[in-house]
């Protein structure tokens, strides 16, 4: 199994908890296909670095998993039939991403 990060922007017209029902529903889709959810984190509203389909804002969301390569296809088809989503990105981890990425949070859980 591999390591992958996905960010995902939902439109910023969504209450906290369709935001939230969002999220689990996505993080439900990658368990259902056999993914361990390593971590996952809500950075909240932001302001997007240009308009998207006439938004400036949207909530940003990152869950770090591990999964065999197929199971990105079925969440990028769930991604792009979600009309809460407004752009994501998936990225398989490296070795050294990885390391970083759990210094990380072990660096938020002692803070």
């Amino acid at each position: 199994m591999n390591q992958y990060e996905t960010v995902f922007i939902l439109t910023p017209v969504l209450s906290d908890e369709q935001m939230k029902e969002a999220v689990e529903k996505f993080k439900g889709i990658l368990t259902k296909n056999g993914a361990e959810i390593i971590n996952e984190e809500l950075w909240g509203l932001k302001k997007l670095a240009y308009a998207i389909e006439k938004k400036s804002t949207g909530f940003y969301c990152m869950i770090e998993f591990k999964a065999d390569p197929q199971v990105i296809k079925t969440l990028e088809v769930n991604y792009r039939r979600d009309e809460k989503v407004i752009r994501y990105l998936t990225v398989k981890m490296e070795k050294y991403a990885a390391q970083y990425a759990e210094k990380r949070r072990n660096n938020k859980k002692e803070a």
